[in-house]
């Protein structure tokens, strides 16, 4: 298969370059989707629908054998200004800056191979080209939207092109890869005095920072020394003027946790620790939460049948808490969620994803596609030939 797929490199480069040039926002993929129905046409897959007005829907039809599988791929851009090159985006402003052309591309490859073989594989492959990753998580309109019971999916399989894993290495972990995130909004509610007189108010700014230092007590007493969790504030606003006790401070921060026990736990004591720090300093405190994505959770079956396929190519990779909204696939039916290698050192492919820098070497689409269908192989639903 290897040949096969390495004799496709100049037009998988080619169609990434296309892909890059017109990056959308989430829910606005409207170019993007156009050209990914006029490519899956191209190739005669048997069933191509759109989900969510932006989501293209490929059906690749079996055998009839096995349980259809989904192989999906992110289509949203990010709100980056590109770093000069010859495939720079034309849209200004925005870039894909976290390798969704190069997903997408190596989708678009695996569906070509396939239909260019004679034999089908044995059940139905779904390629699901999901819009709206990066916000407001695409992954779990399209799981609202009943698409995983439409296409009868019984699994399903991702993968991220990945800075920080060396290039022709597949990088993976069984359980818990990338973390349950949220948004925590916090308002501390004081009483206006005189900078002279604070006997007379309630200081909104005294308590915020005793909340923000009693927060980062719940990682070290409230969470186990086993398990991982963050809680991070990046902004706070408060106050009108220099002799003037602050009436109201916002704080807004990120947690994330590689569990739903410890996630809930952060989220359990967040709430009683605002409240209670701030009612000792007189104020109210008050917070909302936003909960975003879940927990990658990778199937170990999938997970052992990928390092199978994927031989001594393959590594076992600590996990990073950053977030996916591929987790809501998985919370469907069993997953798989992989990173695809892309740090090249030598080449200068060393830029992190969300960068106005990252690129990456084109080769590595052979090796996505390549390694899709290696998987297929080794979970019994294709034959090599």
């Amino acid at each position: 298969m290897r040949n096969k797929v390495l004799k496709m490199e100049e037009e998988l480069r080619q169609i990434r370059r296309d892909l890059h040039q017109i990056p959308e926002l989430g829910l606005s993929e409207h170019k993007t989707a156009a050209y990914i129905e006029n490519q899956l046409k191209s190739m005669g897959v048997d069933s191509i629908e759109r989900c969510l007005e932006t989501g293209v829907i490929g059906v690749i039809k079996g055998q009839g054998l096995e349980k259809p599988i989904a192989f999906r791929a992110d289509m949203d851009a990010l709100t980056v200004t590109e770093a000069p090159r010859p495939y720079a985006s034309v849209h200004e402003g925005l870039m894909h800056a976290c390798g969704h052309d190069g997903h997408m591309t190596i989708l678009l490859g695996f569906a070509k191979y396939l239909m260019a073989q004679k034999v089908r594989p044995k059940g139905d492959i779904i390629l699901i080209f999901q819009p709206a990753e990066e916000g407001p998580g695409g992954a779990k309109l399209m799981v609202e939207a009943g698409v995983m019971e439409k296409y009868h999916i019984s699994k399903i399989i991702g993968c991220h092109i990945f800075p920080q894993v060396p290039q022709g290495k597949i990088a993976c972990k069984a359980g818990g890869m990338m973390a349950r995130n949220g948004e925590v909004y916090v308002r501390i509610l004081g009483k206006s005095a005189h900078g002279a007189q604070p006997q007379l108010g309630a200081d909104g700014v005294l308590a915020a920072g005793a909340v923000i230092c009693g927060l980062q007590t719940i990682l070290s007493r409230n969470i186990s020394p086993l398990d991982s969790g963050i809680l991070t504030f990046g902004t706070i606003h408060g106050g009108e003027a220099c002799n003037i006790l602050a009436k109201e401070v916002r704080m807004d921060g990120t947690m994330r946790a590689f569990s739903d026990e410890v996630y809930e736990k952060l989220v359990e004591r967040v709430e009683e620790t605002v409240k209670n720090i701030a009612a000792g300093y007189g104020c109210e405190g008050i917070v909302e939460f936003n909960h975003m994505y879940r927990v990658v959770d990778n199937d170990p079956a999938l997970v052992q049948a990928l390092e199978e396929a994927c031989g001594e190519n393959y590594m076992t990779t600590t996990p990073y808490m950053l977030s996916e909204d591929f987790s809501f696939f998985q919370q469907a039916v069993p997953g798989l969620f992989f990173f695809l290698g892309a740090g090249n050192p030598e080449k200068g492919f060393t830029p992190p994803l969300h960068s106005a820098d990252f690129d990456f070497d084109e080769k590595i689409l052979c090796h996505g596609v390549d390694t899709y269908l290696n998987l297929l192989v080794k979970l019994g639903l294709y034959e090599s030939k």
